[in-house]
């Protein structure tokens, strides 16, 4: 059986603007790190953890 965390960012169906929120947000960390490579999961899970926080705080 597979685990949830095997599953690529490709395989998960999101809408292209919450998408592409995303992808900036991860992009925006990935600068402020310095450009450091081998953190590409965890800016992109971070940035989603982000914009989920802000649409939800917009829904308030």
């Amino acid at each position: 059986m597979r685990s949830p965390l095997a599953a690529s960012p490709q395989a998960i169906e999101l809408p292209d603007g919450m998408r592409d929120r995303i992808l900036r947000k991860a992009f925006e960390l990935w600068q402020e790190r310095g450009y450091r490579d081998g953190h590409d999961l965890e800016d992109w899970l971070d940035a989603e953890a982000i914009v989920m926080e802000e649409i939800h705080e917009a829904r308030e």
